[in-house]
């Protein structure tokens, strides 16, 4: 079994030894390249082959994602990133840690769902971002994929929801999986007005990616595995529930 994970990056950083792991810099179309520190070869690019790299600052790791789908073959495909990994007995997972859950018959490796607890999935992101975002995103669904408007619901209403757009899968489930968002996020784009937001809330379609990984799995119901997360940097706890609750009370 071939497993290949793009560890998508934007800046130097070291990268794991094992052999899985496929250091990508995203948004790399009019950028130099990078190569980890101490490494001996450049990163892989995304604006080469079939990719998206020039929608980066929207789209955020998912130009990653996009260029994985369309120029990589393996039996197993995946997404993680620089600073943010699943979590082995170890350290970060290992290629053998993977093989081995997918030996035993699972169809997809996520993360330890997040749990906002006062916040249920859509609520949370309209207090961080734009409502519109989700709505215009629900049309869409309707339109495209009618027997999903359920599960879109349903996991707009939960307060636990799988971030980051990380998630290893066996390949036809990965094709299947990146047909069904990259077909919804090419329309969104056309039908969403971004030019008035902020360089942040304009990374909209990665953000709504996150968000649409659980409707997606609701509606096919694949046989998963969750590891945690493991984060190389720090999180920044405090600051981040401060203003989470400032978003809740406020706006």
């Amino acid at each position: 079994m071939e497993i290949k994970v793009v560890v998508a990056a934007h800046k130097p950083y070291r990268m794991p030894e094992d052999g899985v792991y496929v250091p990508l810099q995203v948004g790399a179309s009019g950028k130099a390249p990078i190569r980890a520190p101490g490494g001996s070869a450049d990163f892989l690019r995304d604006d080469a082959g079939d990719g998206i790299s020039g929608r980066n600052p929207n789209w955020c790791e998912l130009t990653g994602l996009y260029w994985a789908w369309k120029n990589l073959d393996a039996d197993v495909l995946g997404l993680v990133h620089y600073r943010r990994h699943f979590r082995g007995a170890r350290g970060i997972a290992t290629g053998a840690e993977l093989a081995a859950l997918f030996d035993s018959g699972v169809e997809a490796v996520l993360p330890k769902k997040r749990n906002y607890f006062i916040e249920t999935t859509y609520s949370q992101y309209v207090h961080a971002h734009h409502r519109e975002d989700l709505d215009v995103t629900r049309e869409i669904v309707a339109e495209r994929d009618p027997s999903g408007l359920a599960c879109f619901d349903a996991a707009m209403r939960s307060t636990k929801g799988h971030r980051f757009n990380m998630f290893v899968m066996r390949r036809p489930l990965f094709d299947e999986y990146c047909a069904w968002l990259f077909g919804i996020l090419f329309e969104l784009e056309k039908r969403l007005d971004i030019s008035g937001y902020s360089d942040y809330d304009a990374r909209v379609f990665g953000f709504v990616a996150e968000r649409l990984l659980d409707v997606w799995l609701a509606e096919r119901r694949p046989r998963t595995a969750e590891l945690p997360v493991l984060h190389l940097e720090s999180q920044h706890w405090p600051t981040k529930i401060a203003r989470f609750l400032k978003r809740r009370i406020v706006g």
